[in-house]
């Protein structure tokens, strides 16, 4: 049955074993951000953490509750990542009905998907305390690195609404308080968030925005997945959970958020008003610099009458943004193979925080198809920020860096098989000498064919015969062993 609520979720982990609760005081300016990144960094991800006493505020904070495996297949309530990817690709390999007994069964699968689709409620616990004078100091907003320019809320839900068509998006934008009322609103120039931006700036028309702090975490991890544009966030944790979430309209505006979320920030973004954002200690380790974003007025906040405040902490990997990013790669490997159908695996390093490497296990089929595939990645979504694309045989096992970086440090002539090209770059890069643009490698590091510039055979691969496996196998123990 699909988790409620962040605390419901909470619950689940307690009962696991998997959350530790903090009874001191502690400080949100710091001292969070350093006991959960050694909880972090310890074996497995440590345990998620609930801080019941925290300084200057009345409400408790929770961090690392995505930071393991097994934390984020709890979240979405699976024995495995690749769950997910399955259900995927039975949606994916459905083919036209043919007889009416499919004509059929192909109706009830509709009828199925639909149950997906958020459904609308009147009241929530969300809107169980309505404050038309808000105040964000009543937060207990982390600040997580010595540099950073402030307290930032880590951890938001951002709903936006396209101008033009009324659909919702939902993304996960850092927010840099600034005061009572403002914030930052770190929208990447890529984002959909930043697409509903322009439009409104283009209207000039002011923007309305609602952030929802906490809640289910199917709905959490929905807000930072890689959709197309264009589609529902809410539709898609509907399908992580295999039920809809259900949703609230604003007191405020017309823009809907998830009732069951612990707080809500209503308010607007007024097009052409920028500020100063950051610095803000980054998930590649480094702090990302000051730059002008939006500001966001919060104008009304909505609550349950004892919420729950979720933050996340981002820095040197691992971390807990590390295991969300990598239910990513499981889940959305099948939507990658629609595409290109001869991907066997793929693995985004944790050390590679997700943009800058892509390691591609493919079968290949004739000359220069890894080379295809590197290009081809390229141009795809997300993957267009890879700043390193290597791509080896199927019977490479891409999990295991090891043995992927001995194959490639030995299969490849670094002037016929590596590609250097440029083009968009993630927002937080910060080693390329221009914002957003720079360069990129290609590596074809699968086994090479006299069509593409081999002069000679290219050698066997060392194995040991198979009898000689099956007699050892059998007289193992005889050995001593």
């Amino acid at each position: 049955m699909a988790y409620r609520d962040l605390r419901d979720f909470i619950k689940n982990l307690e009962e696991h074993g998997l959350l530790h609760r903090v009874p001191v005081e502690v400080d949100p300016e710091l001292e969070i951000s350093e006991i959960t990144d050694r909880m972090s960094k310890s074996p497995n991800g440590g345990k998620a953490l609930f801080f019941e006493k925290v300084k200057g505020s009345n409400i408790p904070v929770v961090t690392n509750i995505f930071g393991s495996f097994q934390r984020m297949c709890l979240a979405l309530e699976v024995t495995s990542l690749d769950d997910v990817a399955k259900r995927i690709i039975a949606l994916l390999n459905q083919t036209p009905p043919r007889s009416f007994k499919e004509k059929i069964k192909a109706v009830f699968e509709l009828i199925e998907i639909q149950k997906y689709f958020p459904k609308r409620v009147k009241s929530a616990p969300c809107q169980e305390v309505i404050n038309h004078e808000p105040d964000l100091s009543k937060l207990p907003v982390l600040k997580t690195w010595p540099l950073d320019g402030g307290r930032f809320i880590t951890f938001p839900l951002v709903f936006t609404k396209d101008p033009e068509t009324g659909n919702q998006n939902c993304g996960m934008y850092r927010m840099h308080v600034y005061d009572s009322r403002t914030t930052g609103m770190h929208w990447h120039i890529h984002k959909d968030g930043a697409v509903h931006y322009r439009k409104y700036k283009e209207l000039g028309k002011r923007m309305p925005v609602a952030v929802a702090i906490g809640g289910d975490p199917a709905v959490i991890y929905a807000s930072t997945a890689p959709l197309p544009y264009g589609v529902d966030e809410m539709v898609f944790a509907g399908f992580l959970r295999k039920s809809p979430v259900e949703m609230v309209k604003c007191v405020t505006s017309d823009i809907e958020v998830p009732a069951n979320a612990e707080i809500v920030l209503e308010g607007y973004v007024e097009p052409g008003e920028l500020r100063d954002e950051g610095p803000f200690g980054d998930h590649t380790g480094f702090y990302s610099p000051v730059d002008k974003f939006p500001v966001f007025h919060l104008t009304c906040m909505t609550h349950r009458k004892e919420p729950i405040y979720p933050a996340t902490v981002v820095g040197k990997p691992p971390m807990e943004d590390c295991y969300m990013g990598k239910a990513t790669e499981r889940i959305f490997l099948p939507l990658l193979r629609l595409q290109f159908p001869e991907i066997v695996d793929m693995n985004l390093p944790m050390e590679g925080v997700f943009h800058n490497a892509a390691i591609i296990s493919i079968k290949k089929q004739y000359p220069g198809h890894g080379k295809k595939i590197i290009h081809g990645l390229w141009g795809m979504g997300q993957m267009m920020f890879s700043k390193l694309i290597i791509v080896v045989d199927e019977d490479v096992n891409v999990q295991d860096l090891s043995t992927t970086a001995w194959k490639v440090l030995n299969n490849v002539d670094w002037r016929r098989d590596v590609i250097i090209s440029e083009g968009p770059l993630d927002e937080l890069d910060h080693a390329s000498s221009f914002p957003r643009f720079g360069g990129k490698m290609g590596i074809d590091a699968t086994r090479k064919t006299k069509e593409e510039g081999m002069m000679r055979d290219w050698p066997e691969e060392i194995r040991q015969a198979k009898e000689i496996i099956e007699l050892v196998n059998t007289r193992w123990r005889e050995y001593g062993f």
